[in-house]
Formats: structure tokens, C-alpha cells, sequence
């Protein structure tokens, strides 16, 4: 699904050597470019792959301005949250589990920041919980009754 993704934006996706950057993965707008470092675990990989997309989808730039690079990189890890864990299965894992998150993104194959991401996204209102809840009637990615 994402390698398809990456096909479908364009996006050239490059396995190289990134530990002299002490980094997992990049994206370059200029080259339409995702470097992935090498040899890197399956959930590792998934999960950076899908951060790494949401910088194409968006044209991320890296910026010298602090704040916005936090801002792209805490989208990123949300979007790609939405788009790896279902939110049926991060209900049954969390009670598996009772909450506790490095076992959790085992059983969801992710990896820790992906699940804290899809945990900032969450809404409970009630006796429901949304995932992505924004302002209007009727606007949320899925509805969960608690």
C-alpha cells in the first residue's frame, strides 16, 4: 500500500546508508526523494515510509524555523497513524494490553511514536470516542462507541 502510494505521488524511494545523519529516512521536495535507511526492521520501515510520505503529500521543506518543523513532524507522525493502525484493532490491542504502548505497537507493527501519534488524535466525548475529530456535525476519520 504505501510502496504503491509512493508510486502513484511519484516519489523515488531510495535504501541507502543515513547513519551519519542519525536519521531513519528523509524526504527532498526538489528531487520528489525518500531516502530509507538500510536494513532497517519491517515495523521501523513501515512506519517511517508513511511519516516520510505525508512530507511528499505536503511538500515539506525542512524550515529554519523551529516551530514549524515541529509542526510538519507532528503531522507527519499523525498522518501516517491514520493511515497504518485500524481503529478496531488499536481498540482490541489497547485492551490486550492495558494500555501499555511498546506492546502495543508490536501487535499494531508500528513503532512507539506512531501510536502516541494515533493517542493525540483521539477524541472521547461522552460514550463515543473519535479518531481525527475536527470542528462541524459530523467530521471525524471513524467513531467508536466506549
Amino acid at each position: 500500500m504505501l510502496y504503491d502510494m509512493a508510486a502513484a505521488l511519484g516519489v523515488r524511494i531510495v535504501h541507502t546508508d543515513l547513519t551519519h545523519l542519525h536519521r531513519d529516512g528523509d524526504y527532498n521536495a526538489k528531487t520528489n526523494t525518500i531516502r530509507l535507511q538500510e536494513g532497517m526492521t519491517r515495523r521501523l520501515l513501515r512506519s517511517v515510509l508513511a511519516h516520510e510520505l505525508c512530507h511528499a503529500v505536503f511538500g515539506d521543506v525542512p524550515s529554519r524555523f523551529g516551530p514549524v518543523n515541529a509542526k510538519q513532524e507532528r503531522r507527519a507522525d499523525e498522518w501516517a497513524a491514520l493511515r497504518l493502525i485500524n481503529p478496531s484493532r488499536y481498540r482490541e490491542v489497547e485492551l490486550i494490553r492495558d494500555g501499555n504502548v511498546p506492546l502495543m505497537a508490536q501487535d499494531l507493527d508500528v513503532i512507539d511514536d506512531i501510536v502516541h501519534a494515533f493517542q493525540r488524535i483521539l477524541q472521547r466525548i461522552g460514550d463515543h470516542t473519535y479518531v481525527d475529530a475536527r470542528m462541524g456535525a459530523g467530521q471525524w476519520a471513524h467513531k467508536v462507541e466506549v
